[in-house]
């Protein structure tokens, strides 16, 4: 199918839903799909963000602001996954205990609003990496209408510029408890680390960026093109002295720069 062809696919499969609770978290895929939802169900649709510890300020903020601007109804929902058995452990599944938590909430929270479908923004490009939450999302029977249009992540940022979305370019985001190697617990104050770590390398001009937490290390994964601004000693040392005050010891740039769920590398799938 042709870009225009898959996207005439995705509006006609959600005007066929008839209402719909879109989980949202104000990343490329999910803001590209309540956007599109907007456009063809109108007022039947409602977004629910989850508000948590591992669920960045600047994101939940985000997602306030284009919901207020596109005259959506807006949930948020308080979905702490510290508080799920198990999670704090960081197990390999990890993303399977939240989304599975997650979903059930937004199920009730869309039964008590009469919305008849529940649908999240994972695309096709999603199901060749690691991804246990997709087994919840099947599980409870929530849709994947960018995977039913066979829509990959090129495709959606494509058509979030001719939407005049401004997300279109947004870095891609993962909850900040993938910062973690698996086995090692996740905190609250260690996901304020890595938030204010992550947030203060973001302010000073960094667009990709993911802080992996080492215990006293941290691990700077940026994208290629911003390896030369290290270049500048002032600022390595501004970075290390903040990195520094947050709690590391010791502050490192991975060399072969960001990439997803690098944290992954380590399992035998």
């Amino acid at each position: 199918m042709t870009l225009q062809q898959k996207y005439e696919h995705l509006k006609q499969y959600l005007l066929s839903l008839e209402s719909v609770a879109v989980a949202f978290s104000a990343g490329v895929d999910s803001t590209f799909l309540l956007k599109v939802a907007s456009i063809v169900l109108k007022d039947k649709v409602v977004a629910i963000t989850a508000k948590s510890e591992s669920f960045p300020k600047r994101e939940l903020n985000q997602a306030i602001e284009f919901c207020k601007n596109e005259s959506i109804k807006h949930i948020i929902c308080v979905s702490e996954e510290l508080n799920i058995e198990g999670f704090s452990k960081n197990p390999k599944n990890r993303c399977y205990l939240c989304k599975k938590e997650l979903f059930t909430k937004i199920l009730d929270i869309a039964k008590i609003n009469n919305i008849k479908s529940i649908v999240e923004g994972s695309n096709i490009d999603d199901i060749h990496d690691y991804r246990p939450g997709l087994k919840a999302i099947e599980e409870l029977n929530i849709k994947s209408p960018l995977r039913i249009a066979n829509l990959n992540k090129a495709d959606i940022r494509a058509l979030s510029k001719e939407l005049n979305l401004k997300s279109w370019d947004k870095p891609s985001f993962a909850c900040l408890s993938s910062r973690f190697p698996y086995g090692d617990y996740i905190t609250p104050q260690r996901l304020n680390m890595i938030e204010a770590a992550e947030q203060f390398l973001l302010d000073k001009g960094f667009k990709q960026v993911r802080v992996r937490y080492h215990n006293n290390l941290a691990r700077i994964e940026i994208d290629e093109n911003s390896f030369g601004i290290f270049n500048n000693k002032n600022l390595r040392e501004e970075i290390y002295n903040k990195f520094k005050a947050l709690g590391f010891t010791y502050i490192s740039i991975d060399i072969l720069g960001y990439r997803t769920g690098s944290m992954n590398e380590t399992l035998s799938l």
